[in-house]
């Protein structure tokens, strides 16, 4: 059984998978959050500004990543995903044929390292409408904390809104792994049998149903705040999401 690991932005929905995988027998970790994520987290972070410092900021909302695709992985990098991941690894090294994984949203940060050093593993890309990703608050809100660059703003919404894309376009960028789905968190609320059942052929194993909330969905409808911003309508066409 391959390793699995979720890649999405913060508020993406992602603990939902999480404890979805932990509620079916997957081993996750030796220490988790109530968002279901491995901790403790430091070494992941530190990991994330260690790959930063070779994303070139070509000004405005661009970046390049190239580098990344093709550099030697730093020794330091490899030392501080070792480290986060030790016990999911160790679990691993005893039993190769369980299945076990983690989830951490800034696994996103250095996803095009995890896919270069984890090659084989089951990746689970976990989509939200980014008008929901952005209402509340989150670690990875202000990039410049994990050492990457962008323009400027005391605007809160929009800060997080770069975040959103520069993740997504980190993402898009990085070569597609063998092993690779996509999910919507809106069809894992309103269409959990179907969508779950696409993760069953997908993993393998058989995952067990959790309670979801349908208002999870759609509630950049109710908000009275900046949510919307043109830079999101490639995603927002991409995966369907209907515009205001």
């Amino acid at each position: 059984m391959s390793l699995i690991t979720i890649i999405g932005r913060g508020h993406s929905g992602t603990r939902a998978i999480s404890h979805t995988l932990y509620a079916s027998g997957v081993y996750m970790g030796a220490c988790l959050n109530r968002s279901g994520d491995l901790v403790p987290p430091q070494d992941m972070y530190e990991a994330c500004r260690v790959l930063a410092r070779h994303v070139r900021w070509q000004g405005d909302l661009s970046w390049d990543f190239s580098q990344l695709h093709t550099m030697e992985i730093p020794e330091e990098f490899r030392r501080l995903i070792e480290s986060y991941l030790s016990s999911v690894l160790a679990e691993h090294a005893r039993h190769p044929d369980a299945p076990k994984g983690w989830k951490i949203p800034e696994t996103t940060l250095v996803y095009p390292w995890i896919r270069r050093l984890f090659p084989d593993i089951k990746y689970i890309f976990w989509i939200r409408d980014p008008r929901d990703c952005i209402l509340n608050r989150h670690l990875t809100d202000d990039l410049r904390d994990f050492g990457i660059q962008y323009p400027e703003t005391d605007d809160l919404r929009l800060r997080r809104a770069i975040s959103w894309k520069y993740q997504y376009d980190l993402v898009k960028a990085t070569p597609r792994p063998e092993n690779w789905i996509e999910v919507r968190f809106e069809d894992f609320v309103l269409r959990q049998e179907e969508t779950l059942q696409r993760l069953e052929e997908y993993l393998g194993i058989p995952l067990a149903r959790i309670p979801v909330r349908p208002d999870a969905v759609g509630r950049w409808r109710q908000d009275e705040g900046v949510h919307d911003f043109d830079f999101f309508r490639p995603a927002l066409e991409e995966y369907g999401y209907e515009h205001a």
